[in-house]
């Protein structure tokens, strides 16, 4: 008899940070295709979420940057999704912070990069639609800040 399916639940905090018009992304090979990821990761326990934030942007990029405002609140339930067969237990949450940078955007080189990373980069806002941004819902409403019209809230479970 198969074990039961124990699901866990995993915060994790990304960032926008956004500099003249730019947004900054990862680079990375992700399962076999070159994609782009915003900066963040999983939440520690007892760690406030504009912490894991600066914590994680600062890892992975070298930056320090000033956590400005909660974007965006987006759920991935993996049975709702393509990969049901293998992520069936999982669920995350994301929250996705707009951010600014401190000191000089351009020195980049955290010290923690994610295993995928394959580098940095700072990428026109308008560009964005257009890039393989994972996850994909994310896309247009990055985009949207370019026009000063962020959709703001709960994003849903979405891929």
């Amino acid at each position: 008899m198969a074990e039961p399916l124990i699901p866990t639940i995993r915060t994790s905090a990304k960032a926008v940070i956004v500099h003249d018009g730019r947004v900054l992304l990862q680079r990375a090979h992700w399962e076999g295709q070159d994609c782009y990821f915003l900066p963040g990761g999983g939440q520690h326990p007892g760690e406030p979420l504009d912490e894991t934030t600066r914590r994680e942007v600062h890892e992975e990029t070298g930056l320090t940057v000033t956590v400005e405002k909660m974007l965006w609140l987006r759920e991935y339930i993996g049975a709702n999704h393509e990969h049901a067969d293998t992520e069936a237990g999982t669920h995350r949450l994301e929250a996705v912070f707009h951010c600014s940078p401190q000191g000089d955007p351009s020195r980049l080189g955290g010290h923690a990069h994610d295993d995928a990373q394959t580098g940095l980069e700072w990428v026109e806002l308008e560009k964005v639609p257009g890039l393989n941004l994972l996850p994909h819902s994310l896309r247009h409403p990055i985009a949207a800040l370019a026009l000063g019209q962020p959709s703001p809230g709960y994003l849903g479970d979405v891929a």
